[in-house]
């Protein structure tokens, strides 16, 4: 076989493999998910994945609290969500069908009571100061970058001295999710 013909045979060799690979999941968006019950257009809402997890806390407080059978069926989906967004590989549609799943374990008068909660980012931070949870690693008050553009991020990133994103598993959404998974474990 002449050098040519080697040559040839080894790029054409190689396009076959490289069309044969699979490429990996989306990176997970993790407040994507739009719910058919809870409301998400009011001042500083909270996103409808937070308000699923703060809301399940808080309905200790209200007349429709989770129950025990509720907690068990929550506790392995809450746990599944955790570990899909902290691992950074799941696929959005992925995480929003968990999300999806997890609404509907609650009854319609819990949902009517979180949609009525109208959960902002500073219930949530008054809420984790108030029990002793950390939300996320940077400065600055959760949600203060929604809206901006992703060169206003990177300034903001670079002034806090980080470099791309935060990991998902030091967010404020992976640290409510943790919240929700200890509330649940002590319901079971």
């Amino acid at each position: 076989m002449s050098r040519f013909s080697s040559i040839i045979l080894f790029l054409v060799l190689a396009i076959v493999l490289s069309a044969c690979g699979t490429s990996a999941p989306a990176a997970t968006t993790t407040d994507s998910y739009t719910s058919p019950n809870l409301d998400i257009s009011y001042t500083n809402a909270l996103p409808a994945r937070m308000q699923l997890s703060l809301g399940t806390i808080k309905l200790a407080e209200t007349n429709t609290p989770i129950t025990t059978d509720q907690a068990a069926k929550f506790l392995p989906l809450w746990q599944a969500l955790l570990s899909m967004t902290t691992s950074g590989n799941s696929a959005t549609a992925e995480v929003n069908a968990l999300l999806a799943q997890i609404e509907t374990i609650f009854s319609p008068e819990q949902l009517s009571a979180i949609k009525g909660m109208k959960m902002t980012f500073a219930d949530m931070t008054s809420w984790a100061a108030a029990n002793g949870v950390t939300l996320g690693s940077g400065s600055g008050q959760p949600g203060q970058g929604q809206g901006m553009s992703a060169e206003a991020k990177a300034t903001r990133q670079a002034e806090n001295g980080k470099t791309g994103s935060s990991s998902p598993s030091t967010g404020a959404s992976a640290a409510l999710t943790r919240a929700t998974i200890q509330y649940l474990e002590t319901i079971k």
